[in-house]
């Protein structure tokens, strides 16, 4: 009778088990006593009843938070943190995800300053004029100054080594490991299956297969987790410099305006710098690890393998190998650095010129300039052209060269070095060669089999190798663009620092430029009741290093508290809207002192351009306030119902649709409309003081004067900027700028009358007044009367006017 098998299938194991732990829980609760049990019975029902009331909570609170989060984004809100952080939703999926921004802290930058602003002498970034950052002679390439430049941005990318990109960078390191070792197994694989190929071994040949094919799917995921791993760390590269830059570039400071009006460090390509340079950067330092990396550790494996397999000659001829490629394509590389950044400059200003002419497309319209245009931008892309194909001409000599090298020379060398143990068996391994005297262990059959085995192990080796080498001979020209980019991201960085701390100096033995920015020994007071100018020059600044021009003589002196409405007027180029500039802080204070409110709560600005940003039509009222600080502030859309009312723009929610309606308000409103959002925000404010600069050129005159009136009513004390000598009757003080421009063509003007210039120079440049006084009354008066003369000399001027025809007829000849 046939025995039966006790053996059981794995999916047997687990009763056992579970039948034991069950019979060890009934007899530990058979040993315990009655109070013992109704404990642990009572803390089991607590436990369910705790979890279950839990889980209902979290689960409402889930609920909560997604529909919260669908209505913060389609309102384009979010939340903000104490600690400054603000938390946006975006689309995901089916659902919403949640990103958290969190700002730059001020001592990072104070940290990174000394990186960007003081390098180390050896860089030679610092060595000729103080404040050129990078100096004009500082060329892109594989030098010490592109190391700096690249540990300096990397220090921004990865700020620790605890932080999500460092992750992301080890878990692309395991996988380059990864794949390593995998080509290590494919090449010892593909010559056990050569081998039982050419032996004839079915099974084995079979086998082999099936484990190529293993192999090879492993190794395809693991290619694809480099690739998306790469990918991930550019993203987290740029997310990174991104957000640093953002954080330097919009700030309190108005770094944004300043970079482009005062520095000129960059030109006025920012977003090109942003935008594309940034982008190209991170992907080429992305690719750098795993193109420099990955073939690195290649190179000592396969090395060793062949040292092992080929010996110590072999070994040695690649190192020579390696040495002579290296030094040969370093010396014959064109300056790729530099010709890349010489691109992305040259990219840079032809998207100017585009950007230019969509920002004026309406001007250019109106004057018919199309051709013009044309010809700029013809231009601009000529330029960009030549100097690409340049670079294309220099890299088809260099790929020539590049490819011969890499490919067909180093083949031509794997073959020699190859064939060592096949002509040179004394010098092809370090293990001893065997003898032919044991004819039962070896035959000849075997020898050749063994040898076709190792020349196809050697050959993959060496095509691995010479794979892994030139990929790393390519990646010199890699690192010269990578230079290129890191020198465009680096300048960038540089000037932001430069601006954010002010940081200009004279060259090296030499004195400031009188009202330069290297220049400047005014103080701006903000949180001051009130606004205030001692002894401030108005100087209308120039960019960096040049001085500026100065446009009143004597300094400005005066103080406006609370309630002193003033009026700011004078003739064109006097210098009007240069007091609003210095009040804002566009405009640095070189000598003197500037008090001022706080804004926007304390002071706020309306330009005679009011800006009207993406978003809905409550943005536009609320600006530069978001919907959270709104809602934080309890108010709702009935409160900027009644300032729209107030302003003549009660009918824009109906007619537009409604408060979450999204459009290109700078096309939908009219001028006039325009102006009166400016006033709006007046009402949502409720500043203590407005400083209006042709705020209301486009607006009705009637209405106008309705909305002075209002922001008296919303407790806001005006300085209004215009030609308009009709808005003094909203205004108790006149400030009346001359200029020293507009003096000079008056006194020019003057001249031709018969006044003498002694009188003209002592004409102050400026007069401060109150308006409605005896003095200006008894001005107006005698300008009336000045009128009234002429009025009065009409009809004799009339009369000489008839005399003079009179006696041309008597002169003229009539022609036949």
């Amino acid at each position: 009778m046939a025995v039966q098998s006790t053996l059981r299938l794995p999916s047997d194991r687990f009763p056992p088990y579970l039948r034991e732990w069950i019979d060890l829980v009934r007899s530990t609760w058979k040993t315990q006593s009655n109070t013992a049990r109704l404990g642990a019975t009572l803390a089991l029902t607590l436990s369910i009843i705790l979890t279950t009331y839990a889980g209902r909570r979290w689960l409402k609170r889930r609920k909560e938070e997604r529909a919260r989060d669908k209505h913060l984004l389609r309102r384009n809100s979010g939340l903000r943190g104490k600690d400054g952080s603000r938390t946006i939703f975006v689309p995901y999926r089916s659902s919403t995800a949640k990103v958290t921004i969190y700002p730059t802290k001020a001592t990072t930058f104070d940290a990174h300053r000394r990186l960007f602003l003081n390098p180390p002498r050896a860089t030679r970034l610092g060595d000729e004029q103080v404040g050129l950052v990078p100096p004009q002679n500082t060329k892109p390439g594989l030098n010490i100054a592109f190391i700096h430049q690249f540990l300096s941005l990397l220090s921004i990318m990865i700020p620790r080594w605890s932080s999500r990109e460092s992750g992301l960078l080890l878990s692309q390191a395991g996988f380059l490991l990864l794949r390593t070792y995998l080509s290590l197994v494919v090449t010892r694989l593909d010559g056990e299956i050569v081998r039982d190929l050419v032996a004839g071994n079915g099974k084995g040949f079979l086998w082999g297969i099936v484990k190529w094919c293993g192999i090879g799917g492993f190794a395809s995921y693991t290619n694809a987790a480099i690739k998306f791993l790469q990918s991930k760390v550019s993203i987290a590269f740029r997310t990174r410099l991104t957000r640093y830059i953002h954080d330097l570039y919009l700030n309190d400071n108005l770094n944004y305006y300043k970079l482009l009006n005062l520095d000129g460090g960059i030109g006025q390509g920012a977003d090109q710098f942003i935008c594309n340079d940034l982008t190209l950067f991170t992907e080429s330092a992305a690719s750098l690890y795993s193109s420099i990396g990955k073939p690195l550790v290649d190179l000592f494996v396969f090395n060793y393998q062949l040292f092992r397999s080929l010996g110590p000659l072999a070994l040695t001829g690649l190192l020579a190998n390696y040495i002579i490629t290296a030094t040969a394509l370093r010396r014959l590389s064109p300056p790729f650095g530099k010709l890349k950044a010489v691109e992305g400059r040259r990219e840079g200003d032809f998207r100017g010129l585009h950007s230019r002419l969509i920002a004026n497309a309406e001007e250019v319209a109106f004057y018919g300039g199309a051709e013009m245009e044309k010809v700029f931008l013809d231009k601009g892309f000529k330029d960009l052209k030549v100097w690409m194909e340049g670079i294309y001409r220099l890299k088809i000599r260099y790929n020539m060269l590049e490819d011969f090298v890499l490919k067909y020379s180093w083949s031509a060398f794997g073959y020699l070095i190859t064939s060592l143990p096949v002509f040179l068996p004394e010098w092809g391994g370090l293990a001893p060669s065997s003898t032919p005297s044991s004819s039962h262990f070896e035959t000849q059959e075997h020898r050749s089999n063994a040898r076709m085995q190792a020349f196809i192990t050697n050959k993959r080796l060496m095509l691995s190798l010479a794979d892994a080498g030139g990929r790393m001979m390519y990646s010199i020209k890699d690192l010269s663009e990578l230079a290129g980019y890191t020198s465009r991201v680096y300048t960038l960085i540089s000037t932001l620092h430069r601006v954010h701390a002010s940081a200009y100096y004279p060259p090296r033995g030499t004195r400031p430029e009188p009202y330069s920015l290297a220049d400047i020994d005014g103080v701006v007071q903000r949180g001051y009741s009130g606004v205030r100018f001692e002894n401030v020059p108005l100087v209308a600044p120039a960019v960096y290093p040049h001085s500026g021009t100065l446009l009143l003589s004597p300094s400005l002196n005066f103080t406006l508290p609370a309630g002193a409405h003033t009026l700011i007027t004078g003739p064109n180029g006097a210098g009007k809207s240069s007091i609003a500039r210095l009040l804002a802080g566009l405009w640095p204070v070189y000598q003197g002192l500037v008090s001022r409110p706080r804004r926007p709560s304390g002071i706020l600005f309306l330009p005679q351009r009011p800006y009207l940003p993406s978003g809905t039509l409550r943005d536009q009222v609320i600006y530069p306030s978001r919907e959270m600080d709104m809602r934080d502030s309890g108010r709702t859309d009935a409160d900027l119902q009644h300032i729209l009312d107030a302003v003549h723009l009660g009918y824009l929610p109906e007619r537009e649709g409604g408060w979450d309606a999204r459009k290109e308000w700078k096309d939908v409103l009219s001028g006039g409309e325009k102006q009166r959002m400016g006033f709006a925000r007046v009402g949502w404010w409720r500043p203590g003081w407005v400083v209006a600069d042709e705020a209301s050129s486009a607006v009705s005159a009637d209405v106008e004067g309705v909305l002075y009136e209002r922001c008296k009513e919303w407790g806001a004390t005006l300085i209004v900027i215009s030609t308009r000598v009709s808005l003094k009757r909203y205004c108790k003080w006149s400030l009346t700028l001359h200029g020293i421009g507009a003096q000079q063509q008056q006194q020019g003007s003057e001249y031709g009358d018969g006044h003498d210039d002694e009188e003209e120079d002592e004409q102050p440049e400026w007069g401060f007044e109150r308006i409605g006084t005896v003095e200006e009354r008894g001005g107006v008066e005698k300008e009336l009367g000045e009128l009234r003369e002429i009025l009065a000399n009409v009809d004799g001027w009339r009369r000489r006017r008839v005399e003079i025809e009179r006696e041309l007829g008597a002169v003229w000849v009539k022609e036949d």
